[in-house]
């Protein structure tokens, strides 16, 4: 039986793992040396922007088709904490002149732990993968 929660979930997750996936794919797109210059000009390694857009583009897939979506969503976010803090509380939450703030971070990072804690099996590929004995 398919609950209402289920559904919810599942709208939830593919929008998280669509978000991200975009954000990773315009990462590389955009030229991933530009993003890893960026990483420096905040004092992080540049190979960290490697690392984050492919978590984005990677992870964003696994998310949009239920597969890890636990884990991957932890790692999403610690991505968001990390940008919020080194770059978006600055702007405050609505914004300014210079850029926006961190309200969409924080409901991407809110929709993350959802995920961390809740998980989503809703047309999830975990569910061929790992069967729980209740089912």
């Amino acid at each position: 039986m398919i609950r209402k929660q289920d559904i919810g979930a599942l709208f939830l997750r593919v929008f998280l793992g669509a978000a991200f996936f975009i954000h990773g794919l315009a990462k590389f797109q955009g030229g991933i040396g530009n993003t890893a210059g960026f990483f420096e000009s905040l004092g992080l390694p540049g190979f960290a922007a490697y690392v984050v857009a492919t978590i984005e583009l990677v992870g964003g897939l696994a998310v949009l088709l239920g597969l890890g979506t636990r884990v991957i969503s932890f790692l999403f976010a610690v991505i968001l904490a990390g940008a919020m803090v080194k770059v978006k509380f600055a702007a405050g939450f609505l914004g300014n002149d210079q850029m926006p703030g961190y309200e969409i971070d924080m409901a991407l990072l809110i929709i993350s732990v959802y995920f961390v804690i809740a998980g989503s099996s809703l047309f999830a590929l975990d569910r061929l993968f790992f069967r729980s004995k209740a089912e």
